[in-house]
């Protein structure tokens, strides 16, 4: 059977199995270090590459490449490698395609860790980044260097939801000979499909939508195997930075219902952001799937739906938006998203507080800025916990 023959929700539950010697139905989870040879030459085989064999866990698990064959086929990629985190994803493939001497041009649209890793740890290694408007194509092209590498972006972007152009962007990066880097966290698969508008390479929290549960940790970067592979093979083998089996069979069985957690988490994000936009104390909402959405026609192209996440700012700055938040009875106070449960937080203060302020500024996260992640709840009691730090503005 190939897998480019089935649908996505076909490939969510199917992909990736291979049942051992006891035929069993659920995947099975391989909690082993290290695995054993039947003589020195097939030891030696192994530990060269020439036997493509499970070697230690650090870079080679059967768990851990069930996940990331699962992945790859819904992402229509070739090659899949995971790792222990959505930074570290990120991390490895910047060591992986990078060198000192190269230049990255990165949205300012981005969670605030990348920023610190792009603008800060990764310049001491002679990496430079220029941050630029998530959406204007214009700034993306004149930032552009002979020793540009890489393009990278979120989209949607965290907090605001901006929505950039893939295929465009894509053209920008192959003109200057560089390489496009797309994180679909916000959307997963499930959603968009970076690869088939012109990216070169999808990275991802798994952390995220991809368990859906809020469990575990874990990450991943999907492409060509040319350019993933290798590069990415020795930066786990030398680094380190590995997914558990555990966690990569807690996230392989999450993705069983991915199809139907994004529908559900879109369809309830569209009615909170619509509820939103009618509140009096509410200034403006950023979700993809509202017609007021500066890039909506660009959304509906690229994605099948809006996605999960409703950002909104309320009228009043800090005060009123801690105000908000600490009226919760039901939502959850915390910077993950993509729960089965509704998390709700504040990101000046949270996932973007330790950029500088004229650095949030300019990316347009202000005071008074909310950010949603609708899980799995009814969305009428998602309004009423809301409306309750609402009503004392």
């Amino acid at each position: 059977m190939r897998w480019d023959e089935l649908e996505l929700e076909t490939l969510a539950v199917r992909a990736g199995t291979h049942r051992s010697q006891f035929n069993e139905h659920s995947e099975a989870l391989y909690l082993t270090s290290s695995f054993v040879f039947k003589d020195a030459a097939e030891a030696a085989a192994r530990f060269s590459g020439e036997d493509p064999g499970m070697v230690y866990s650090r870079y080679t698990n059967p768990t851990v490449s069930a996940f990331q064959e699962r992945l790859a086929a819904l992402e229509g990629a070739e090659c899949c490698i995971a790792t222990a985190s959505g930074m570290s994803a990120i991390l490895g493939c910047v060591m992986a395609l990078m060198k000192a001497g190269t230049h990255i041009v990165s949205s300012r649209s981005i969670f605030g860790a990348t920023v610190q890793l792009f603008g800060t740890m990764m310049q001491r290694f002679g990496v430079d980044t220029t941050f630029v408007p998530a959406t204007d194509l214009a700034a993306w092209e004149q930032a552009m260097r002979p020793n540009t590498r890489l393009l990278f972006l979120e989209t949607p972007s965290n907090p605001l939801t901006e929505i950039s152009d893939v295929a465009a962007l894509a053209d920008v990066a192959h003109r200057h000979g560089a390489l496009l880097v797309v994180d679909n966290c916000f959307c997963s698969p499930a959603l968009q499909r970076p690869l088939e508008l012109g990216a070169d390479i999808v990275m991802h929290s798994a952390t995220k939508y991809l368990d859906g549960q809020g469990r575990v940790l874990g990450g991943a970067v999907l492409g060509r195997r040319e350019l993933i592979l290798d590069g990415m093979t020795a930066f786990l083998r030398s680094c380190g930075p590995t997914l558990s089996p555990f966690n990569a069979w807690v996230i392989l069985k999450g993705l069983e219902t991915l199809g139907l957690r994004m529908q559900a988490h879109s369809s309830g994000a569209l009615e909170l952001a619509q509820w939103l936009e009618a509140h009096p104390k509410v200034a403006r909402v950023y979700y993809p799937g509202l017609s007021s959405h500066s890039q909506h026609a660009l959304a509906k192209r690229q994605q099948k739906t809006g996605g999960g996440i409703v950002s909104f700012d309320v009228k009043g700055g800090r005060e009123a938006a801690w105000k908000v938040v600490d009226s919760t009875q039901l939502i959850s106070i915390t910077a993950n998203l993509g729960d089965t449960k509704t998390t709700i937080t504040h990101p000046a203060s949270t996932t973007h507080g330790r950029i500088a302020p004229e650095a949030r500024k300019a990316a347009g996260i202000g005071e008074g800025l909310l950010r949603i992640a609708v899980g799995l709840e009814a969305v009428s009691d998602i309004k009423a916990d809301l409306a309750r730090g609402l009503a004392k503005l």
